[in-house]
């Protein structure tokens, strides 16, 4: 039973070991991008940071690197975490095993007084042979080999108990010294976020001396912004007209076959003295919702895309969000966005985030944008530049559609998505 124990304890200590390690992984490999993305916001930051005048974009890469930064520490903190359930599995499992090597150990010493009481060959023919019938002297022979062998057996347990001690020791060494590495970097990002945060500080107060400017910055860039939505929505609902007119014209010619059914109908039952068809219920107007999903290729489309909410691909293959969706106060001057703000690379390649049909290719005061539906949805991507597609192209999951263009010197693409003209909140749609 012992042994059985034994085996379970190890056992289960190398399970927990194998999933603490597996998590141990992910934290890292999520730090890791963590801290790509802080180091791709500090560039950008850099570029903005050089001019003298206070930008929008400037405001945004400080705010976006504080909370990459605090999400680093909360990483920091589930990796700390994780090492302090590792640590007392570990110590149990070191507490364990010296128990069990003690009680081993005893055995083994009561093992050898028996055996240093009968250790000579007289003794142990006087044991066999004063046995009461040969039944018994054979028995009695067994016990002797019996007892050799098992005694060997518990020389090979207490060894290899000691061996797997001596490596959980190890291992245990091992995750404190990365407990304590992992406390010495927490502090020094909570140094960072500090400057962070001066630094955010420092720029609030510039702002109040450029406020007028400011506020004008983006009284321009929401005029900017309000001419391409007025056109992102113009291209929505020419969409839904030619999705409506679609099934309108589909809705005719099934009633026209129907009503050349009907008539027929109607002659052979007045010929056959019986009661005549009622006519069927006029067709209902469809909504804009059914009428872009009237046909089967788009009502597969918009549950595709449907299914895939919290798992699109992102529409820049790295980037970090700088703005997040909705109302958005700075100092004074308010605004909302319909969408998220991604800083990525210079040049980056832009990607369609799902299969779908071109709906909208336009330049508008600098700034080209890409819509294209997927059903009853609809994402739209802005501040292109070397457009790879033209409206009515249908294009694929991944596929490059352009390039992304530089505001304020910085690459930034500005993504939404719809449904129908709704706006809806990107972060909950892309992967995380």
């Amino acid at each position: 039973m012992k042994l059985h124990k034994l085996v379970f304890i190890l056992f289960f200590s190398v399970f927990a070991y194998s999933v603490s390690a597996q998590t141990a992984n992910e934290l890292r490999r999520k730090k890791e991008a963590i801290e790509r993305d802080i180091e791709q916001l500090q560039k950008s930051l850099n570029k903005t940071a050089s001019g003298k005048k206070l930008t929008l974009q400037q405001i945004n890469t400080i705010n976006a690197q504080i909370r990459l930064r605090q999400d680093k520490i909360g990483t920091i903190n589930s990796e700390i975490k994780n090492l302090d359930s590792q640590i007392s599995q570990n110590t149990n499992t070191v507490h364990t095993l010296q128990g069990q090597l003690g009680n081993l150990k005893k055995e083994y010493a009561g093992m050898i007084r028996f055996a240093q009481r009968n250790r000579n060959s007289y003794d142990k023919m006087m044991f066999i042979f004063a046995a009461k019938d040969f039944n018994q002297a054979y028995k009695r022979i067994k016990y002797l080999q019996q007892f050799s062998q098992y005694r060997k057996k518990q020389a090979g347990y207490i060894e290899n108990t000691q061996q797997d001690l001596n490596g959980k020791i190890k291992i245990l060494d091992k995750t404190l010294r990365e407990k304590s590495d992992l406390l010495k970097e927490q502090e020094r990002e909570r140094e960072r976020l500090g400057k962070d945060k001066n630094q955010q500080s420092a720029v609030l107060n510039n702002l109040s001396k450029q406020e007028k400017t400011f506020k004008q910055d983006i009284a321009s860039k929401k005029k900017q912004q309000a001419q391409i939505d007025r056109a992102i929505r113009a291209a929505i609902q020419r969409a839904i007209e030619e999705a409506r007119r679609k099934a309108e014209e589909e809705a005719r010619l099934a009633a026209a076959k129907e009503a050349a059914a009907r008539a027929a109908a109607i002659a052979k039952a007045k010929a056959e003295n019986k009661p005549v068809p009622v006519a069927p219920p006029a067709a209902k107007t469809k909504t804009s919702s059914e009428a872009l999903t009237a046909t089967p290729e788009a009502a597969r489309l918009s549950e595709g895309f449907e299914n895939n909410r919290g798992k699109l691909p992102w529409p820049v293959a790295s980037g970090q969000i700088t703005e997040r969706f909705g109302l958005h106060k700075v100092d004074q001057a308010s605004y909302t966005n319909d969408g998220v703000d991604i800083t990525t690379g210079d040049g980056a390649t832009v990607r369609a985030v799902f299969s779908g049909k071109v709906v909208m290719v336009q330049n508008i005061m600098g700034r080209t944008a890409v819509v294209i539906s997927h059903g009853e949805y609809f994402t739209v991507y802005q501040n292109l530049r070397g457009v790879s597609v033209s409206t009515g192209n249908s294009v694929d999951t991944k596929q490059a559609i352009g390039t992304v263009a530089n505001t304020d010197g910085v690459p930034l693409l500005k993504f939404q998505i719809r449904r129908v003209s709704a706006p809806l909140n990107p972060e909950a749609w892309i992967s995380k």
